[in-house]
């Protein structure tokens, strides 16, 4: 399974140069402006890189040769994961560390908001990230990139909707106000759990393909 980790790191190793560089001139731009937020778009780029591993293995006609290993098939799903999440956790780290300097090099360091900024981004993504992957599996990444921009697009046109009309205003406000003085606690459970779940449908998918 360690070699099949490596696969998916060694596959977007370039790109995650390039974030890396592109990461730091941008955080040379945020000092200038004083922006804190930008570089929460890591993890988010994360995302996107991860992604493309489903196209090479697609392409490459990967899951046909790995399928012939012992317990292949069984561990092709968990390394996908276990990467997924080895460059979530560095992702997130480099958004807080980055962040943090620009705080400090401005003056108005606070550590606790570029926690919550980062953390935040992160576990949004990675909740989005945990719905897509058993569609992969299920469906194919051209399929289901499809699929998971007609979701996107929908949620988004609700909520605006339910922004503008105003309806339940103060049931999300209870809501954001639970979440402020809990979040931290109960958000990490959620992704968690929704994470197991993801894993454990997507080996299912998985397991029952023919290669």
């Amino acid at each position: 399974m360690l070699g099949l980790i490596k696969k998916d790191l060694l596959m977007i190793k370039g790109t995650i140069k390039f974030i890396g560089i592109f990461a730091i001139v941008y955080s040379m731009v945020a000092v200038m402006e004083g922006d804190l937020n930008g570089v929460a778009f890591i993890p988010a780029l994360v995302c996107i890189m991860m992604m493309t591993t489903f196209s090479y293995d697609e392409f490459n006609k990967t899951d046909a040769y790995v399928t012939t290993f012992p317990c292949g098939k069984k561990n092709v799903v968990k390394a996908k994961y276990i990467a997924t999440i080895i460059l979530f956790i560095a992702s997130t780290l480099l958004s807080i560390i980055l962040s943090s300097a620009i705080g400090i090099i401005n003056g108005d360091f606070d550590f606790q908001y570029a926690l919550e900024i980062a953390l935040g981004t992160a576990i949004g993504v990675s909740i989005f990230q945990c719905l897509f992957y058993p569609a992969i599996y299920k469906f194919g990444i051209e399929k289901s990139r499809i699929g998971i921009f007609v979701i996107v697009f929908a949620i988004v046109g609700v909520g605006a909707l339910i922004a503008k009309s105003g309806i339940n205003i103060n049931f999300l406000k209870n809501i954001e106000i639970f979440l402020d003085n809990y979040g931290i606690i109960i958000i990490p459970i959620i992704t968690i759990i929704l994470w197991s779940i993801s894993y454990w449908i997507s080996a299912r998918i998985y397991m029952k393909k023919e290669f």
